[in-house]
C-alpha cells in the first residue's frame, strides 16, 4: 500500500510544477482505452482526463478577477492604514495626496516589470460602482438644517459658477488655439468647450478628504461641499450636451434651445427619480420590525436602484442619489432600531472610504501610461485660466448674493472657496470617454496635470492658509438638549414674524414642510408605536443618535484639568434610561404643547384671562421697580376708574416706572411695599399709595411712575 501511495506521488510530481501554467498548455493523453464499464461512444470525453491524479494543482485563471480585485482593495487599505500611523505626516499632507503617491509607486513598478501601461480605471467602473457609494455617504449624513439654510447660495455657485466656468475656460482656451495655430489649429470651439465642461468640474470626494480634516466652519464646509455635489451633477450634464453637439453634422439655434431645456429635464428628472425611491424605502422600512436584520439592506438597494434608474433614463444619477438619501433618512432613521441605524452608518462609512481609496490610488497608477502628449501654452494656459475663472466667478457672485443673506460670506471664505476648487477623478473619467480625435491625447495629459496641480499645491497648501487667514473653525462639542430646543424656539419665533409681517420667507416654508410632514407623512411613513409624542423627546432621541455614531469630526471636548472621571458606559445607560422614562411621564402629566397654528384653538380653554392693564402717567426718564402681591381678599381701585377682582390664583407683578432721579423722601413708599407682601390690606394700601402718584400732573410733582398691573379672574 505504501508502494502505490508512493508511486502515485512520483507520477504526480512532474504535473504538479507545470500546473502552474494554464491548463491548455497541458500535454493531452492519446488512445487511453475506454474504461472498464463505460461505453465507448463516451471516448471523447476520456481524453480530457489527465493521466494520474494531480495532489497540487493551481488555476488562477479561474479567480483572476475577484483575486486582482481583493488585492487592490487589501492594497488601498494598508496605505491608508499606514498613513494614519505615520506619525506627524497627516498633519502636513493630505490623505489623497499621500494614495496618489502609493499610485505612482505602483504604476511605476507594473510598467518596470512588464514594459507597458498598467491597469487603468475605466469611466463605466467608476461611474457605476466607485462613485455611487461616496455621493449616498455624502447625501446620507448630510446637514439637513445647514445645507436648505443655504440651498439658494448653494444653487447660485452650483449652477450659475458652473456655467462661468466652463464658458469662460472653454473660449478662453479656443482663443489661445486660434494663437497657437501651428500646433492647436485643429482644435474647434466645440472641442474646447467640451473640455471646458469636465476641466470645471469641482470633485467632492477631493474636497470632502481635505475639508475633513480642516474641521472649517459649519457655513463654509456645507457650501464648498454642497457646490462641489451639484457642480458634478451640472458638469456631467454640460458634458454629455457638448457631446451631443459634436456629433451632429451642424449646431443650429434651436439645437442650443433644445440643449438648454435638457439641462433642466435631466435635473429636475433626477430629482424627482430619487425624491419617488426615497419615499418607497421609507414606507418598506415601516414594515420591518418582524425582520430587522435585512432593514439595513433596503437603504443600500433603493439609493442604487434611484442612481441605475437614472442613468438608464440619461438624468442626473448624483442629483438622483443625494435626493433618495436625503428624503429616506428621517424615517428609516425613526422605523429601524439603533443597531440597524448602526450597521447603516458603519456599512456607509466603510463603502465609502473603500471606494475613495481606490479611485485616488488609480488617479496615480493611471498616469503612468504611454498615451500623453504635451504643449506648453495649452497646458499652461488651462492651470491658470482655472484658477482665474474660479476665483472672478466666486467674487462676483458672492458680491451678488451677500445682498441677500444675513449671513455674509467674508472674504477670508471666499477665499478658501476659490481655493478650495480641486479636481479629481470626475474629470478624469470624464477626459476618457471622449471621442477619438488627434488632440485626445493632449486633454488627457492636461487633465492629469490638473488634477496634480490642484491635489498636491492647492490640498497641501490649503490648511496654512486656513490657519494664517484665522478663517473661523467649527465648533467641536455636539449641541446639547437645551441648543436645540433654542433653536427651534427661535425658528417658530422667525416664522411667526414672517407670517404677521406677510413675508414668505425660508422659516415660513420650513415651517409649512414641518407641518406637513407632521399631520401626513410622519403619520404614513413611520410605524405607530415609534412615532415620539413630544418634540423634546424626538430632539434627545436624535442627539442619542448622534452620540451613538460618535461623531469623529465633532468630539466633545474635555477639560484636562477637570478631576472629575469619565462615566462608566452602566452609569450612561442608566442615565439614559432615566431621561427617557422621565420625559414619557412629564408628556402624560403635562398639557400638550401648542404652536401657532393651534393657538386658536389653546386661547378658548380658559377664557377668564383678561388682557394685560396699563397705567401710564406722562413722564420723560423712567426706571422699573418691581412689587410683587400676594392673592388679595377685597377689590382695589386704580385711579377712581378701573374696578379689579382679587382672589389671584397665582402671584402677580406689578411693574413700577419711577423718574431716574428720585428725591430721598419719595422712596419711601416702594421700599414699604417691597418689604410687605405677607400682609394683603398693606399690599392694597401700597397700591393706594402708589395710584394718586398717577393722577399728579407731569409738572406738579417730581414723582412720576408707569404701572403695569397683571391679574387673574377668580375661579
Amino acid at each position: 500500500m505504501d508502494a502505490l501511495v508512493l508511486c502515485l506521488l512520483l507520477s504526480a510530481y512532474p504535473l504538479g510544477c507545470p500546473g502552474l501554467t494554464p491548463p491548455a498548455q497541458l500535454p493531452q493523453p492519446h488512445n487511453l482505452p475506454p474504461a472498464p464499464g463505460s461505453n465507448g461512444s463516451h471516448r471523447s470525453l476520456s481524453v480530457d482526463l489527465p493521466m494520474a491524479l494531480r495532489v497540487f494543482s493551481v488555476d488562477y485563471h479561474h479567480v483572476q478577477a475577484p483575486f486582482e480585485i481583493v488585492l487592490w482593495i487589501m492594497l488601498a487599505s494598508l496605505a491608508k492604514l499606514g498613513f494614519h500611523w505615520s506619525g506627524r505626516v497627516p498633519a502636513v499632507v493630505p490623505e489623497s495626496c499621500l494614495l496618489i503617491m502609493v499610485g505612482l509607486l505602483v504604476g511605476g513598478v507594473i510598467y518596470g516589470v512588464r514594459h507597458s501601461a498598467p491597469p487603468t480605471l475605466s469611466a463605466e467602473a467608476f461611474f457605476l460602482f466607485l462613485l455611487p457609494p461616496i455621493v449616498l455617504d455624502a447625501g446620507y449624513f448630510l446637514p439637513g438644517r445647514l445645507f436648505f439654510e443655504n440651498l439658494g447660495t448653494i444653487l447660485w455657485y452650483a449652477v450659475l459658477g458652473t456655467l462661468w466656468n466652463v464658458l469662460g475656460i472653454g473660449v478662453s482656451l479656443y482663443g489661445v488655439c486660434l494663437l497657437a495655430h501651428s500646433s492647436l489649429g485643429d482644435v474647434s470651439l466645440l472641442h474646447c468647450l467640451l473640455f471646458g465642461s469636465l476641466i470645471a468640474a469641482v470633485d467632492p470626494v477631493a474636497v470632502l478628504s481635505v475639508f475633513q480634516e480642516m474641521h472649517v466652519n459649519e457655513q463654509l464646509h456645507i457650501l464648498v461641499f454642497g457646490e462641489s455635489l451639484l457642480n458634478d451633477a451640472v458638469t456631467v450634464v454640460l458634458y454629455k450636451l457638448f457631446e451631443s453637439f459634436l456629433r451632429l453634422p451642424s449646431v443650429s439655434g434651436l439645437d442650443v434651445l433644445l440643449g438648454g431645456c435638457r439641462v433642466v429635464v435631466v435635473g429636475l428628472g433626477g430629482l424627482f427619480v430619487g425624491l419617488f425611491f426615497g419615499l418607497v424605502a421609507a414606507l418598506t422600512s415601516r414594515f420591518t420590525s418582524r425582520a430587522q436584520v435585512i432593514a439595513p439592506l433596503f437603504v443600500f438597494l433603493y439609493s442604487y436602484l434611484s442612481y441605475l434608474t437614472s442613468e438608464m433614463l440619461h438624468l442626473s444619477g448624483i442629483m438622483a442619489i443625494v435626493t433618495c438619501a436625503v428624503t429616506m433618512k428621517q424615517y428609516v432613521e425613526a422605523n429601524v432600531s439603533e443597531r440597524s441605524n448602526t450597521s447603516i452608518q458603519y456599512f456607509l462609512k466603510m463603502w465609502s472610504s473603500v471606494s475613495e481609496t481606490l479611485i485616488f490610488i488609480f488617479l496615480g497608477v493611471s498616469t503612468i501610461q504611454d498615451v500623453h502628449m504635451w504643449s506648453w501654452p495649452f497646458v499652461c494656459s488651462t492651470l491658470l485660466l482655472c484658477l482665474v475663472w474660479r476665483a472672478t466667478g466666486v467674487l462676483l457672485l458672492t458680491a451678488v448674493v451677500n445682498k441677500l443673506r444675513r449671513n455674509a460670506v467674508t472674504f477670508r471664505d471666499q477665499f478658501i472657496i476659490a481655493y478650495g476648487g480641486l479636481r479629481g477623478a470626475i474629470c478624469f473619467s470624464l477626459v476618457f470617454l471622449i471621442d477619438d480625435f488627434p488632440k485626445k491625447r493632449l486633454f488627457i495629459t492636461t487633465t492629469i496635470v490638473v488634477i496634480l496641480f490642484t491635489v498636491f499645491v492647492q490640498g497641501m497648501t490649503i490648511k496654512p492658509l486656513v490657519e494664517l487667514l484665522d478663517v473661523k473653525r467649527k465648533k467641536r462639542a455636539l449641541p446639547t438638549v437645551s441648543e436645540e430646543i433654542h433653536s427651534r424656539l427661535i425658528d417658530h419665533l422667525l416664522a411667526g414674524i414672517e407670517d404677521v409681517v406677510g413675508y414668505w420667507g425660508q422659516h415660513y416654508w420650513k415651517d409649512k414642510f414641518e407641518q406637513f410632514n407632521k399631520k401626513y407623512l410622519r403619520r404614513f411613513l413611520i410605524r405607530e408605536e415609534r412615532q415620539a409624542r413630544s418634540s423634546i423627546l424626538r430632539v434627545y432621541q436624535e442627539l442619542e443618535r448622534r452620540e451613538q455614531r460618535g461623531d469623529e469630526e465633532a468630539p466633545p471636548l474635555v477639560d484636562p484639568r477637570s478631576n472629575s472621571r469619565p462615566l462608566l458606559p452602566e452609569e450612561m445607560d442608566s442615565i439614559r434610561r432615566i431621561l427617557s422614562r422621565n420625559l414619557h411621564n412629564f408628556n402624560k402629566r403635562q398639557t400638550p404643547a401648542y404652536s401657532r397654528h393651534t393657538l386658536h384653538q389653546d386661547a378658548t380653554m380658559d377664557r377668564t384671562r383678561k388682557p394685560l392693564h396699563r397705567h401710564q402717567s406722562l413722564g420723560d426718564r423712567y426706571t422699573y421697580n418691581t412689587i410683587t402681591h400676594w392673592p388679595q381678599v377685597e377689590d382695589v381701585e386704580f385711579n377712581g376708574s378701573h374696578k379689579l377682582r382679587a382672589g389671584l390664583s397665582r402671584s402677580h407683578t406689578v411693574c413700577s416706572i419711577s423718574p431716574r432721579h428720585v428725591l430721598q423722601d419719595t422712596s419711601a413708599p416702594v421700599s414699604t411695599a417691597q418689604t410687605a407682601p405677607a400682609d394683603p390690606r398693606s399690599s392694597s394700601a401700597t397700591a393706594d399709595q402708589v395710584s394718586p402718584q398717577h393722577q399728579t400732573p407731569g409738572g406738579r410733582g417730581p414723582k412720576k411712575q408707569l404701572s403695569f398691573d397683571l391679574e387673574s379672574e377668580k375661579k
